[in-house]
């Protein structure tokens, strides 16, 4: 339950950072937030990764949902379009996921010294 957390923060932190990285272009204080928000998201990520999740999969969940929030996100805060084909686009990269996810439980385990 823990990694889950965890990577629910990385994800969290890595689109407050990149929503911040936008707002930046105008007021460059919004740097400090995005530096912030980068740094837990790797070190959450790292912690997830201890804890045993395969990276595939979590990379693969934090990219996906990382992508996906910021672009809603983004089209609330900065009005940015949402247009039809970034909608598919992100159904693509959750079919992606979700493929990698499944495939990942038929992986043979590895030892580990």
């Amino acid at each position: 339950m823990k990694k889950w957390t965890l990577l629910i923060v990385a994800i969290l932190s890595e689109v407050t950072a990149t929503l911040a990285l936008k707002a930046a272009v105008e007021t460059p204080a919004w740097l400090a937030l995005s530096l912030v928000g980068y740094v837990v998201a790797f070190y959450c990520l790292g912690i997830v990764l201890k804890h045993g999740l395969s990276i595939g999969v979590a990379y693969g969940i934090w990219a996906a949902a990382g992508v996906s929030l910021t672009a809603i996100l983004a089209t609330l805060i900065y009005s940015e379009p949402l247009t039809l084909q970034i909608a598919i686009g992100i159904a693509v990269i959750i079919a992606g996921v979700l493929f990698v996810e499944m495939g990942s439980g038929h992986s043979p385990k590895k030892e580990t010294k």
